[in-house]
Order: C-alpha cells, then structure tokens, then sequence
C-alpha cells in the first residue's frame, strides 16, 4: 500500500517477473477501493485508460501491466472492487445466506474479502492446469484513505491466517527531495499509520528520482523498524523495463524468497531453465543498445492523460525496443487539428499539423463521442494522402473509413451514427444487438475471432501474424462500420482484409499501394507483451522506421515476430 500514482502496479509487476524467472507460477490481484463495480464507465482523462481482459471484464490499468510483464491471462476476478465486494455481500444477505444476522463490515464484508483473495489465488493463469506458487496483492489508493480500510483490515487477518512465512507485505512510499534533501518524514508516517492497523510492512519500497544516500536509508531503516536491507530503492531508470534489474541488484529476489520460504517448494529442472531463459532474454530486450530514434504522432482526445493510452503507448514501447529504435512520441491533440482551431487558437493549431507532418508515423487510437472526430479523420487523410504510415485503432479505424468514404468515395456527408444520426450516409452505424440504456459491460467485449480473407494474401497485416487464417483479439466497442457500404470501400481500395466468423461485421481494412495503412476494429495493444509485441503495433513501427520489408523477411525466416513467449 502507498500513495496513489507512486508505481505499486510496475514494482508489484517487476517483483512477479523476478519469481517467475526462477520457474515459478505466479497470479496476480488488484484491489481498488472506490465503489464503482469496475472501470468500463470511469473517464479515461480521470482514472487512465479501462484494460479489457480476453473473457471482456473491464479493469484497472495494473492488469495491463501483470499481464504485459507476466505473460499471464487474467479474469476479472483478478480485479477487486468495493463495488463488487459489497454487490457480493448484498446479494448474500437478500438469499438469506447470513441466516438473519446483522451484517457488518467485520466480519461479513472483511470475510468475503478474504474468501475472494483465496479463490481467485488458486486459480491458474497461465495457460496450464496448475495453482500459483505465489499470488501478488496490490493495494490501491493510499494510506489511511476511508474506502481502503475494510480491505486493510482483511488484509491484516489474511496475515495471521497464513502464518509466517507465507505472507509477506511490501510498502511502497514515496521519498520527496526538497531543496537537495532527501526527506524521509512522509515514508515515516506512512508506515506507523500502516503498523498501527497491523499490516506490518517486511519491506519497504522507496520511489525517489535519484539514488537514496545511505544515511537517508539507515533513517528510513530505523524508524519504519526493518534491517537496512530491508529498504529497496526504487530510483527513476531509462525505461520502466529495467526495474526488474534494479530490484534484483538490491536482493528482493532474495528477500522475498527467504520470506516466503520459497526454497521449499519444487520447481521442476524445466521450469528453472524456462525462467533462467525469460530472465537473459529480458535483460537482453530492454538493454540492448538503441540504433536511431523515431518520432510517432498520437493523435487523440485525452492527450493530457498519458495514462488513458496506456496500452497503446506501452505496445508502441514493445515494438520499438524489439526493432532497436528509440521512441519519440509526440502527443497531439485531434482538436488542433480541426480547421476551427486555426482561428480560435491558432499556434496550436500550427504546432499541432507541425507535430503530425514531422512525425514518421501517425497513430489514432480508441475513444468515445464526436470530440475530435473531425481532427482523427484529417490525420488519416494527410497519412493516406502522404504515403505517411498509419494505424488506426477501434475509433481510428473507425474515423479512418469515414474519411476514405468522404474523399475516395465521393460520399461528402459520410459520418458515424455516434457523431451525428442524422447523416446521408452513415458509414459506422452502433451494433444492432447492444443494450443501449445500459453502459456497463455492455459493449462488444473480450476476445474475438477474426478471419482473414482468401482474397488478402497480399496484405502486410496478414504477413505480421505469420499469414495465419484466423486470430483471436479483444475488442471494446459499440459502433461498426455499416455493411451496406462495404462494396463501395472496397471498389474504391479499402480492403477490409480481417471480418468476424460471419463476414458481416468488419475487422481489419489496409489499403495496398501504400507502406502501411492499417486500421483494427479491435483493440491489439491489449495483448501487447514486453517480449512478444502485438503484430499490428510491430508492423506500424517498422514502416515508421523503413525496415519492414527487413521485419517480415525475419518473420518469414522464424515464423515468429522475433519474439518469445514465456
């Protein structure tokens, strides 16, 4: 537990890749104390982007993360919230589950806490039949807030229940220097508030921009009450990528194997070598030496919130590090683009067109409502147009085929139902099938098949994912494009390359005389692994960077993306 935004989810993340690489199986649980049942109908600009699993439950963006860096498939489950806790509850006691008793936070809401963290940590997520060996808790929002404390408090109890050793609780704090010095009061009072409800910390996790000198660390040691080596520093590194290493130079492999009483569990000889191999290909992935640098425009509507594209930023990471050039992204805001803007606020807008014409790719990702629309479909048309590189993703896929429909097709009134009902031609219509009075979870959601087409042998798409027939991505959406206007794309060079199992609703469109201009109706970033990048993601850096004849002519030579999975 610390304070919120300090990077529990990257040092609870880099902490389960460190056990993994001694060949262990290791879950993962968020806890999020607000009441909301899940993250589907947060803002994006407020709480960060909504991750969607492969069975369509909407999380937080800490699962993006665990599965990114374990390489696990998680439910949503694996998420949970105060909401859900006490839809739980609620149930129960309206079937008479409490047998007429009184319910209470302790123990009816501290017990179903529990009985959730025990379940859901048995459950295996990584593609075998197995149990965990370890399950990472990760406590969100901060010390001492009031939504958290029914979860401290199960928490404190789960402790006692497990016994020694078989529980173990990392702090994480924040180390603020102030004027060059090092202040070590906040992390102090933070973990006395956190003893006192008797969730003792065994570890205590130190963010801080710099190295801590060893003075603050014997301070910190000695008023939080743990050994000197019991403060890991967690400093700013060149990438998030490299935490795993800085944790592990500091011991916490060490400690939290010893803590755990690690040692006594058996790990079969080929697990072992299977977790070795992870560790020396990761090293080698996110330390390898940088050929050039590359700059790619994101245009969409929550720029200022760098976390409501969290995992479209980290895919864009993936694929840059695997192609070995250094990422320069450049955040544009779709509103600037819009001719509006070039009265209204004009260096905005002249900085805006700047950013998209100096940038060796564009991407538009996903979002919801007309805000914006108008500058997305003007970025795809200057890449079109330009022979820039282009990915566009659920609503960039979306904006991308209205444009083409506006300039290719004569269509001058094409628009979206979403943006405006009324249109002559509305090229994306909402999906007849959906709940339209209820929001929650009630989008096109999960894991979907997607067929590629015998007619698209020529496409750079299908060649990224190994000239597969069919693949399986997540989806998040509740507007399609309108099969009424497929031919006429098509004739006019938007091939729709990628469509569902029944031909009707479409995928994956690419134009062919063009170095890469690629729009999914699903969302691939949330698949996106540090080691294995997602293939449309791959394919978009490569054509940014001009190497993606080279890419493919490797995929062709390995069928694989250059990449491993662990």
């Amino acid at each position: 537990m610390a304070t919120a935004g300090v990077g529990k989810g990257i040092i609870a993340s880099s902490t389960g890749l460190l056990l993994k690489t001694l060949g262990l199986r290791v879950s993962c649980i968020k806890i999020d104390p607000y009441v909301s049942v899940d993250a589907g109908l947060m803002a994006p600009a407020e709480h960060g982007e909504c991750f969607v699993l492969r069975s369509g439950s909407e999380v937080d963006l800490d699962l993006g993360n665990y599965e990114r860096y374990l390489a696990v498939t998680l439910t949503g489950d694996n998420n949970i919230t105060t909401g859900k806790i006490y839809q739980h509850v609620i149930q129960k006691e309206r079937r008479g589950d409490y047998l007429g008793k009184t319910v209470q936070i302790v123990p009816h809401v501290t017990n179903a806490i529990k009985d959730w963290i025990k379940r859901v940590s048995r459950i295996p997520v990584d593609g075998t039949e197995e149990e965990p060996d370890v399950c990472i808790i990760e406590l969100g929002g901060t010390v001492g807030d009031i939504e958290s404390m029914p979860f401290v408090e199960a928490l404190t109890q789960l402790r006692h229940e497990a016994g020694r050793r078989n529980f173990m609780n990392i702090h994480v704090s924040y180390v603020p220097t102030i004027h060059g010095e090092q202040k070590t009061k906040p992390t102090q009072h933070a973990v006395k508030s956190v003893r006192s409800y008797g969730l003792i910390p065994d570890l205590v996790a130190c963010r801080c921009e710099q190295p801590l000198a060893d003075s603050t660390i014997a301070k910190l040691a000695l008023h939080c009450s743990v050994e000197v080596e019991q403060v890991i520093v967690v400093r700013d590194m060149p990438t998030v990528y490299q935490v795993p290493i800085l944790l592990k130079q500091q011991q916490l492999l060490s400690l939290v194997r010893a803590g755990l009483n690690l040692e006594d569990v058996t790990v079969p000889l080929a697990r072992q070598a299977k977790g070795a191999e992870l560790w020396d290909y990761w090293q080698k992935v996110v330390t390898q030496e940088q050929e050039s640098s590359i700059n790619i425009a994101l245009v969409g509507k929550y720029v200022e919130t760098h976390d409501a594209y969290l995992s479209v930023v980290k895919s864009l990471e993936h694929s840059s590090m695997h192609l070995r050039r250094k990422l320069n992204l450049v955040w544009v805001d779709a509103e600037h683009l819009e001719p509006q803007a070039k009265t209204a606020e004009a260096e905005k807008y002249n900085q805006a067109w700047k950013d998209v014409q100096n940038a060796s790719g564009v991407i538009v990702p996903g979002g919801f409502g007309t805000r914006g629309t108008e500058g997305m479909m003007l970025a795809s048309k200057y890449a079109r147009e330009n022979k820039v590189p282009y990915l566009g993703v659920c609503l960039g896929f979306q904006t991308a085929a209205i444009q083409f429909a506006r300039d290719i097709c004569g269509m001058e009134s094409a628009n979206s139902e979403e943006f405006e009902a009324s249109a002559r031609d509305c090229v994306v219509v909402s999906m007849p099938e959906l709940d339209k009075q209820n929001m929650g979870g009630t989008m096109r959601l999960g894991s979907r098949k997607t067929i590629f087409q015998p007619n698209s042998e020529w496409a750079k798409i299908r060649a990224l994912y190994n000239d597969a027939e069919e693949i399986e991505e997540r989806h998040r959406h509740r507007y399609e494009i309108n099969p009424e206007y497929i031919a006429r794309l098509e004739a006019a060079g938007l091939q729709f390359v990628g469509k569902d199992e029944t031909g009707q609703r479409m995928e994956i469109f690419e134009v062919k005389d063009h170095p890469y201009f690629v729009g999914t109706q699903f969302h691939a970033e949330y698949q996106s692994k540090v080691l294995s990048p997602s293939p449309p993601f791959l394919g978009f850096i490569a054509a940014s960077a001009g190497c993606l004849d080279e890419t493919l002519n490797a995929k062709a030579a390995n069928g694989v993306n250059g990449a491993h999975t662990f």
